[in-house]
């Protein structure tokens, strides 16, 4: 129950950016909502730390603002690959072990790679994930230990009394 209030903060943001209307209306029609959500997850009993991820917002900040300027390195680089001032387009295929513990984790840094352009995340067992490179020289599992390092440090922050 300690979660609940992070959630209600965290669905009022959402709802309020999404919809921007401060209507007498819509804001009685949010506060129903919002409730109606609060009292159904109590009720489920779903409610929990990961299910409520609002602790890890500067971690996830901070991994958010590293990961674009990645996304836009790699978009020129392909994009020199493509266009031809580079030709040098060699697939490979690797796999990569992910240090990240959790399914959030190892979820973050796969949907990472996938959303870097030149690589795609094609399957995931364990802690261990297959990718699609462009170039193979790009595919080396160094190439992805920032991007493991950075996920895993956004989805498994480290407890307090040593967890």
């Amino acid at each position: 129950m300690k979660y609940v209030p992070g959630l209600a903060v965290g669905l009022v943001v959402f709802w309020f950016a999404m919809s921007g209307l401060t209507s007498p209306l819509f804001l009685g029609l949010s506060a129903v909502s919002v409730l109606a959500t609060l009292v159904l997850v109590a009720r489920l009993r779903i409610i929990d730390r990961d299910s409520s991820p609002y602790h890890r917002a500067p971690q996830l900040m901070i991994y958010t603002v590293w990961l674009v300027v990645e996304i836009i390195k790699a978009n020129l680089s392909v994009l020199a690959r493509v266009v031809g001032l580079r030709p040098s387009i060699d697939p490979a295929v690797v796999e990569i072990r992910t240090t990240a513990r959790s399914a959030t984790g190892r979820a973050l840094f796969a949907n990472s790679i996938t959303l870097t352009p030149g690589t795609v995340t094609i399957d995931i067992e364990g802690d261990l994930l297959k990718v699609h490179a462009l170039v193979r020289d790009n595919a080396g599992v160094d190439s992805f230990g920032g991007m493991d390092s950075g996920a895993s440090r956004a989805a498994d922050p480290v407890r307090k009394g040593g967890g």
